[in-house]
């Protein structure tokens, strides 16, 4: 998939809740149909991103998962 990313979020090596977190704040400062693109190593935001999407109303892209990193492509509603 060709995304045009707006801004990247490299949450790697932070523990819950320090991802989440920053991301709410990237979201705060974002304008909406922004696509924002984390890069995560903690496997609890597997579970995590997908709920803040779902709780905020936000649109989760794409998910997928190297061998390190989990990452998610979410655009701002």
């Amino acid at each position: 998939m060709n995304l045009k990313i707006d801004k990247t979020l490299d949450a790697s090596g932070l523990l819950c809740p320090e991802p989440v977190m920053m991301l709410h704040k990237i979201m705060r400062e974002t304008d909406s149909g922004c696509l924002i693109e984390v890069i995560s190593t903690d496997p609890s935001t597997l579970r995590d991103i997908p709920k803040f999407c779902l709780f905020l109303g936000h649109e989760l892209v794409e998910q997928t998962q190297t061998e390190k990193n989990y990452i998610f492509y979410i655009r701002k509603t």
